[in-house]
């Protein structure tokens, strides 16, 4: 690092959890402009070799006492709520891996602690930091597709062996309800689910999820752990046309609305079909989406710039989404927010 790099770096950050996610962050953080990762804590220590050179500390309190502005939380969810808490009563910055928390009780309770204190609070829902959703969100507040209609989304693939302790609901389709209610601006006001096991576990390993939003857009989302291929598409619908969205290759695609009118006979010349116009694939800067959300969240600690977070209360309103999911398919009803 030189001397004026160093210079620059005012914020001091701490890491909680060096799993999965948690090296990712560590190797992000460590390299972030404006940001010193000065401590790193996970009770089983460090297992992927995520931060050499840092003493492992053994648990929150620990971290706190490093003297930090801000932190990362990549525990496992269950241990959401106790970090989290500790973190808010010492009035620290604070950013946490989705789903906020376990349950409605628990996120409304941290929600709460946070905003109580004055604390900038997020949620790390990556795939909004996926170059393509990004670039579709700004496209369609432009307006490029006039009104919406629909969302749909695809999220499917092999099973991830560090999955343990919930199903495909909390797991990934948490992502898909999330990004719904962002790329369009507006919550849901109802879901309707059908699930299924397929794989010998407790928890769902398939789902199937039908929306609506409170602006009156329809979504449908399909969710699984047990293809053996990966997708991960987001379809926009509106008046325009389509934007398609791939987020692993980081694509971004618009089909638009040809806007034919009919005419085959004259009961019918008022309705306006639609039909194939252009199609245009955006050539896109590919960055990194958790460098993007590490970017995003040392903005808004810093005052500069919290437009592009994802509030604890975004967070606390998609934890109240997946249990009405999970309370749909389990007693077969739709479930109204």
């Amino acid at each position: 690092m030189n001397q004026q790099t160093a210079q620059k770096k005012t914020l001091r950050a701490g890491l909680i959890g060096l799993g999965m996610m948690g090296r990712h962050h560590a190797r992000n953080l460590k390299a972030l402009e404006g940001v010193d990762l000065v401590a790193v804590a996970d009770a089983h220590g460090d297992p992927h070799g995520a931060a050499p050179g840092y003493e492992v500390l053994p648990d929150i309190d620990a971290l706190i006492a490093a003297g930090i502005d801000y932190a990362v939380v990549a525990v496992p969810t269950q241990f959401h709520k106790d970090v989290v808490l500790a973190l808010a009563e010492a009035g620290v910055h604070t950013l946490v891996e989705k789903p906020l928390a376990f349950d409605i009780g628990e996120a409304e309770e941290i929600t709460a602690a946070f905003e109580k204190a004055g604390l900038v609070g997020a949620v790390g829902y990556i795939e909004r930091y996926n170059p393509a959703l990004q670039e579709m969100r700004k496209r369609i507040a432009d307006g490029q597709l006039g009104e919406i209609y629909q969302i749909a989304t695809r999220r499917q693939g092999g099973f991830p062996a560090r999955i343990a302790d919930v199903g495909v609901v909390k797991d990934l389709a948490t992502h898909d309800l999330d990004l719904t209610a962002w790329v369009a601006q507006s919550p849901f006001v109802s879901v309707g689910a059908t699930s299924t096991r397929r794989s010998g576990r407790e928890d769902e390993d398939m789902v199937s999820i039908a929306g609506r939003l409170e602006n009156g857009t329809i979504t449908g989302h399909l969710v699984n752990w047990l293809s053996p291929f990966k997708e991960r598409v987001t379809v926009v619908t509106g008046e325009k046309g389509a934007l398609v969205g791939d987020t692993v290759t980081a694509d971004l695609t618009f089909y638009a609305n040809g806007e034919s009118t009919t005419n085959l006979w004259e009961s019918m010349a008022s309705f306006r079909g639609v039909s194939e116009g252009d199609m245009v694939r955006y050539a896109l800067k590919r960055k990194e989406p958790l460098k993007t959300e590490h970017e995003a969240f040392r903005d808004a600690v810093l005052g500069v710039d919290d437009s592009n977070i994802v509030t604890m209360r975004e967070g606390l309103h998609t934890v109240r989404t997946v249990e009405a999911v999970l309370e749909s398919a389990r007693d077969g009803h739709v479930v109204a927010l």
